[in-house]
């Protein structure tokens, strides 16, 4: 895949446990649906429904530096939920989860609104009471690796 190159570094701290598809099958299903519904906030123009999806303690990275807090994140994100029209969308392509079930790597194109890709979304995943939270977010340019 082309984004690969992106999220090795991310990709290496989920690497620390023995990969089990059959062990976690159904956290990677479950992360998956996650992110699917989060980026659906987006398209909805939800911006309530987003913050539910973010960890109280997650960091989010960006052009401005380092956003510390839901309450930071929700703040600062809440500009991309004005208007009629979202001005990206993303999907996940790649999920990987810890075999304890308690981190999560989704990864996958950022994509304007006429569908061409415009960056990569890295974002971690952690299990909190039963629900799957953002804590860490950073994206990156489209990656053109060989």
């Amino acid at each position: 895949m082309p984004f690969t190159c992106c999220i090795a570094p991310l990709l290496a701290l989920l690497a620390t446990q023995p990969d089990s598809v059959t062990g976690n099958a159904e956290w990677v299903i479950q992360v998956r649906d996650a992110e699917k519904a989060f980026a659906e906030t987006m398209a909805r123009r939800d911006h309530n429904a987003f913050g539910t999806f973010v960890s109280n303690e997650a960091l989010f990275f960006g052009g401005q530096g380092v956003l510390r807090g839901k309450a930071a994140v929700a703040a600062a994100w809440q500009k991309y939920f004005e208007g009629d029209k979202a001005p990206f969308s993303w999907e996940p392509e790649q999920v990987e989860v810890l075999d304890s079930g308690t981190l999560a790597l989704s990864s996958g194109p950022v994509r304007d609104p006429e569908g061409k890709q415009i960056g990569t979304f890295n974002s971690i995943w952690r299990r909190e009471d039963g629900a799957w939270k953002v804590v860490v977010d950073k994206g990156c340019p489209p990656c053109r690796c060989p």
